[in-house]
């Protein structure tokens, strides 16, 4: 009896903890590469999309960097894209980015300087970088996040000033890193449940902006989380605060997140003369050196953690729960094509002597390129039209 009870507890474990890799595409997926893919852009993908058709549609990116600005608009249908990853539990394992250098005032506004602009509902993202690279001086976002039902998993999104705009309801983001220094993670109208998330502080500043402006549903909630300064980044201790409220009702909560001495003791900051006697934020249950000091009088010290029912209720019938729960992202299966998967021969030789890096696209429908993997790599068939070595 002991012996099945250790058997059992290992078992579970086991089960708790399950990450998956995601190193070839689900069937049908649309297939971004830098060079010999479906497409050679995300954009181009998403713009093959028709706005007006209600089935899912599922992006593989193979790795790489990926230069521009990629918007995804209001689609009819569900979306889900999926970056190249051995693990997709860690954003560490990330082997796509997404990256352009534009700031608000360039841009115009905001969102239109987001790298990524989300602006569809029932999006997913899995273990994609989204950088913006301009630095300090303006406003410079990274992911605008417009859309409602919006799920990110296992993502980084890094700048500098408002690095992530959340101005829906519904989102998640779990497993994710963000960095940034000043309002990097702010918003209006957003209901946010962030998860197990990795906050790198690369400056001094103030880590949320809400803009609630009235007294309504909705929160920023950062649970089971980290905040510290990003390494190799030289910082004062208390450099930072949990946030300043960009609108009088701003509501915010940390709670369970371990807090590194980059955060100051008084844990929230005004913005400017606004008034804080309607904004609502709270602590409950952190750690670390950041957690302890005089907080500001208008900020609470919660008595129970607030629930994500309170903040998303029935968020189980739109995120991914399998992943939610460290057991894997979810894949869908479409029905597979009616052919089974071939790789016809180039209708060209291809160049003798030649052999493709690991991850190079090596066959397919229409490629005419080298057939030939480098060593300790297999041509392995994705689908009827992408072979790549692995």
């Amino acid at each position: 009896m002991k012996l099945l009870t250790i058997v059992a507890n290992i078992l579970g474990l086991a089960g708790a903890a399950l990450a998956a890799s995601r190193t070839t595409p689900p069937a049908g997926a649309k297939v971004v590469a830098p060079s010999g893919g479906q497409y050679t852009t995300l954009q181009a993908a998403i713009d093959s999309i028709s706005t007006s058709s209600t089935a899912t549609t599922t992006i593989f990116i193979q790795p790489g960097t990926y230069n521009g600005q990629v918007t995804i608009p209001k689609l009819s249908g569900k979306l889900i894209i999926y970056g190249y990853t051995a693990d997709d539990q860690s954003h560490a394992a990330n082997r796509v980015t997404l990256q352009n250098t534009l700031s608000a005032a360039q841009a115009g506004s905001n969102d239109l300087s987001a790298t990524l602009r989300a602006l569809t509902n029932n999006f997913a993202l899995y273990n994609v970088n989204v950088v913006n690279g301009f630095g300090r001086g303006s406003q410079a976002l990274a992911i605008s996040a417009n859309g409602e039902y919006q799920g990110y998993y296992g993502c980084r999104f890094v700048g500098y000033q408002d690095t992530v705009y959340v101005n829906r309801p519904h989102h998640v983001f779990k497993n994710c890193y963000i960095e940034g220094a000043t309002d990097f993670i702010f918003g209006n109208n957003g209901n946010v449940w962030f998860e197990n998330n990795d906050l790198a502080i690369n400056g001094a500043g103030y880590i949320t902006a809400s803009g609630r402006n009235a007294a309504d549903a909705y929160w920023y909630v950062i649970n089971n989380s980290r905040v510290f300064a990003k390494p190799g980044v030289s910082l004062a201790a208390g450099a930072t605060v949990l946030g300043r409220p960009w609108r009088p009702y701003a509501r915010v909560v940390f709670q369970n997140t371990n807090l590194s001495n980059v955060v100051n003791g008084v844990g929230w900051s005004a913005w400017g003369d606004q008034p804080t006697a309607n904004v609502y934020y709270g602590e409950y249950g952190n750690t670390g050196a950041g957690a302890s000091g005089t907080r500001v009088s208008w900020a609470r010290k919660l008595s129970s953690a607030v629930s994500i029912n309170t903040i998303l209720p029935n968020y189980t019938s739109w995120v991914d729960m399998a992943y939610w729960n460290n057991q894997g992202g979810s894949t869908p299966t479409p029905s597979p094509p009616t052919q089974p998967p071939t790789q016809p021969p180039p209708s060209t030789p291809p160049p003798s002597g030649c052999s493709q890096a690991k991850w190079a696209q090596c066959g397919g429908s229409g490629y005419t390129g080298c057939t030939t993997c480098v060593s300790g790599t297999t041509c392995t068939v994705s689908n009827e039209w992408y072979s790549q070595c692995l």
